[in-house]
């Protein structure tokens, strides 16, 4: 039985945020390669039944990114370490590592372990193009093997394709009405928690950074395929913010704003935070977060749509104190 391997590398990563190497962020760039790079193999239908990735954040980025862009939950994603600075023999210890009956891989990480890794498995000479590169960020290789993932050596592997993100159309979809967007559709359906604590009995809100550090937002992001809205808001929480607790079951109420060619549409929920995470566990650490009162919160929130939501809040709060 054939194999395939997808050998993905992470996409542009933000060189202007004060953080070390294995906490560097995807730039905007790097987040839309990502998602280019899954949107085309749904199309192509070449979803992975396996997603192994570096744990470095511009790494386990672009992996969500790419994998939430194929309808798939980004609990498919195994994060092996070995794969963070690896060289070629640590890659082919994850590569034999991998269990038998997947049969196509997508392993996400850094180079240059996976160049290394690329000329190594095929025989023949690899491609490089004209700019001088072979896997450029977020640049995806297709490799076919014919022997058992425990079995790889040496120029056991066939090279079906190389894409690069610029070689592809921007992910779209039409809205009703024949609107062209810039992402499928389930982009545009959005959750989000206002993060709380009682404090002596008087509320504070969890703040944060965006990405580009000049707004103050709270967590949000796409409803991901396969959890609930409030599943999908818990989760922006703990990488976003680096928080864990409990989602309100009602939403506070729902806003709307226009992104991507379209108009998306978010349900804001409340969340009682019970665990505050350490820097080293908090996967977008470098955003920054701070505990302020509702009023300031109203007032800073980039999203002008969150104060009224925010006051409602607070005064639920103060009522049931």
């Amino acid at each position: 039985m054939s194999r395939e391997l997808m050998i993905l590398r992470h996409g542009k990563s933000d060189w202007d945020v004060d953080v070390d190497d294995f906490h560097r962020p995807l730039q905007e760039r790097g987040r839309r390669g990502a998602q280019r790079m899954g949107n085309w193999l749904l199309q192509q239908k070449l979803l992975p039944d396996r997603v192994v990735s570096s744990p470095a954040e511009r790494a386990i980025a672009t992996a969500g990114q790419a994998v939430k862009a194929m309808g798939l939950a980004t609990s498919i994603i195994v994060q092996d370490e070995r794969i963070y600075a690896a060289g070629l023999g640590s890659l082919m210890d994850v590569l034999r590592s991998v269990p038998a009956e997947t049969k196509r891989l997508m392993l996400v990480g850094h180079n240059p372990g996976l160049e290394q890794l690329l000329s190594y498995l095929v025989e023949e000479e690899v491609p490089i193009g004209d700019d001088g590169k072979l896997l450029p960020t977020a640049t995806l290789a297709r490799l076919t093997l014919d022997c058992a993932w425990s079995a790889a050596v040496a120029g056991c592997a066939r090279l079906e394709s190389i894409t690069r993100p610029g070689m592809l159309p921007e992910p779209g979809s039409a809205a009703p009405g024949g609107e062209s967007r810039e992402r499928p559709d389930y982009y545009y359906a959005q959750s989000s928690v206002i993060p709380y604590r009682l404090q002596s009995g008087r509320p504070e809100i969890l703040v944060i950074s965006s990405n580009s550090k000049k707004h103050l937002i709270v967590p949000k992001g796409i409803n991901e395929p396969g959890l609930t809205q409030r599943q999908s808001a818990a989760k922006e929480a703990r990488e976003e913010a680096g928080v864990e607790g409990v989602v309100g079951a009602e939403s506070l109420g729902r806003y709307s704003y226009r992104k991507w060619g379209g108009v998306c549409t978010v349900d804001v929920y409340p969340m009682e935070v019970t665990k505050v995470l350490p820097e080293e566990e908090w996967e977008e650490s470098y955003r920054g977060r701070n505990w302020v009162s509702p009023e300031r919160a109203a007032k800073a929130l980039k999203q002008r749509e969150l104060a009224v939501l925010v006051k409602k809040l607070a005064a639920r709060l103060t009522e049931n104190s």
